[in-house]
């Protein structure tokens, strides 16, 4: 054969393997054959449709055959909106199959809408069969004898699967249980009591319906360990003398303030009359030497003022003398 006639065709068989291989690739052939032979209804119109709509056939395909395999009548157009919804559905669909086997009722509705919700719905199922265990942090708490004691509780809790979409999460949970104990432990006579029995808190706690608006079902609560902290009434006391005591401190330095001031305006009255005895005494010879000149007073009169004025003085000192004696 002329060499000019067959590169016509090696040419003409290139291009329809080119062809060829551009269809199987667009047409996910091998993913129809393996869908056809789990019965999983998919068409090849199907996968082009998603090809064109931008949608991987291998991430809708195999969760499709798992829930086909898994007897779950679930369709290719609810698994394609899913995922162009954002959502898993190799998730969705493992915890449909996940459901159906522990007999929980889940309809792919209500999983989709907990998936789109960003909660974990496969992890929420193998909740419900398996519980999970919450450990508090510990929480301290008074009895009215004023001692802390120091509880650290377990909560066994099971996802609630009709809760999970606006549902409360763990940390709702712990805050509930905490402020359950403190309460309880706040409402004992002494903390004695709650030493004696410990399950009294699990069982008040319990009883007051803690997962209310939760996602999770409380099924116990346990008492890890309980701790007997400070003596708050003892500090409280002793906080409350200490502050009495300066206030008591602040009043008498107040009064001390006080009788210093006064003592202080003692003093200044006391220069004040001394100044004015001074300046009378001052004026005591000019009076004495004005009555002299003005014929008043005589000199026999001097004298015997003078002779009053010293038998006074010594009548003040032997009376200081004799008070000595005395002493």
């Amino acid at each position: 054969m002329p060499l000019s006639v067959a590169i016509p065709g090696i040419i003409t068989i290139v291009i329809i393997l080119i062809i060829l291989m551009l269809i199987l690739h667009f047409i996910p052939i091998g993913l129809w054959i393996s869908a056809l032979a789990a019965g999983a209804k998919v068409g090849i119109i199907d996968l082009i449709g998603m090809r064109l709509r931008r949608v991987s056939p291998a991430k809708i395909v195999n969760p499709l055959i798992k829930a086909e395999k898994a007897g779950l009548d679930v369709g290719v157009g609810k698994l394609e909106a899913h995922y162009l919804a954002g959502g898993n559905v190799d998730r969705v669909v493992n915890a449909l199959i996940a459901a159906e086997r522990a007999n929980i009722p889940l309809p792919f509705e209500r999983a989709a809408a907990i998936d789109l919700a960003g909660r974990n719905v496969l992890e929420a199922v193998q909740m419900s069969v398996n519980p999970r265990v919450i450990e508090t942090p510990v929480i301290a708490a008074v009895a009215k004898d004023g001692i802390e004691l120091r509880v650290k509780a377990r909560v066994t809790v099971r996802a609630n699967i009709d809760r999970l979409v606006g549902g409360a999460g763990e940390e709702t949970i712990i805050a509930r249980v905490g402020e359950g104990i403190v309460t309880t432990v706040g409402s004992s006579e002494t903390h004695k009591a709650v030493l004696e029995n410990p399950d009294t808190i699990s069982r008040t706690v319990l009883a007051k319906g803690l997962d209310a608006g939760t996602a999770f079902e409380i099924l116990s609560i346990d008492i890890a360990d309980v701790d007997i902290g400070r003596n708050i009434g003892a500090q409280l006391q002793t906080d409350q003398a200490e502050a009495d005591k300066r206030i008591a401190q602040a009043k008498a330095e107040e009064r001390r303030a006080m009788a210093v001031a006064k003592e202080q305006e003692m003093k200044a009255a006391v220069q004040e009359m001394r100044a004015k005895v001074v300046e009378a005494e001052a004026d005591v010879p000019k009076a004495m030497a004005d009555a002299f000149r003005n014929g008043r007073l005589g000199v026999m009169d001097y004298y015997n003022m003078r002779n009053i004025e010293a038998d006074t003085n010594m009548r003040s000192g032997i009376a200081g003398l004799n008070k000595e004696e005395n002493k």
